[in-house]
This record gives C-alpha cells, structure tokens and sequence, in this order.
C-alpha cells in the first residue's frame, strides 16, 4: 500500500435491524457482529464483545421494558462504536437491584453503563425515546 497506514475507516453506512419478538435480540446481535467485522480496522475482539453486549441488553430491554418494539441503529467514527436503540416508552430506565436467586433480570442496565463510555437519553417528539450507547473503538 505504498507505506500508506489506514488508521481508521467508519462502516459506510449505519446498520439499522427493527425488532418485535425475542428472536429480534439475535438478529441484533448478528448485526452487531457483522458490523463490527465489516470495519476497517476491525476493533479487538474484547471490544467488539462488548459491543454485541451492549446492543444485546439495549434491544432486550426495549422489549420489556420500551413498548415491545425497537429500531437499532449502528455507526461507528474513527474511534468509537455507538448503538442507537429508540422504543415506544418515554420512561427512562431505571436501575433495580439484580435478582440473584429468582432469574427475573435487573443486571441489564448496570451491564450497559458499566461497559460505555457516553450514555444519553433523548426524548423523541410525540412519545418514545432513543437511548445513545457509546463505546471505545
């Protein structure tokens, strides 16, 4: 490549994977996975499974917790990853205490802001909201 080093190139285009059924979460994370490989370059693997976490939970949580439907968007800049998940619920997640004996989740949350680096919530006009997951590339 005539010495010439790429230190970083964006995916092309945002991946964007709407989901309304558990089996949505595995698309999403398919998406993730495919995303994340399709880069230039690639981010290490430890990242690129913490990536796949978090869009994970994102996507399982708008399901629960979000209306029961969610549009994931993915895009990447030079030196992050950002998930983009909107759902149908204004309410704002919230944290509660993981349930370590009956199964019922609550570790979801803490998960996603342990592993980004930015984490907004922005309301949507009408109802909804888009939550911004941002990790190191």
């Amino acid at each position: 490549m005539n010495g010439t080093k790429i230190i970083s190139a964006p995916h092309p285009v945002p991946t964007v994977v709407r989901g309304e059924s558990p089996d949505s979460v595995h698309r999403a994370r398919e998406a993730a996975r495919a995303f994340t490989e399709n880069l230039t370059p690639a981010p290490d693997p430890e990242r690129a499974d913490a990536f796949l976490l978090v869009v994970s939970e994102l996507a399982t949580n708008a399901l629960r917790h979000g209306g029961g439907r969610y549009t994931l968007q993915l895009t990447a800049g030079p030196d992050t990853l950002t998930a983009a998940v909107s759902d149908l619920s204004p309410s704002a997640p919230r944290e509660r205490a993981p349930d370590l004996n009956g199964g019922s989740g609550g570790f979801g949350w803490h998960m996603i802001r342990h592993l980004t680096r930015h984490l907004t919530i922005t309301p949507a006009p009408g109802a909804g909201k888009t939550i911004h997951a941002q990790l190191p590339r």
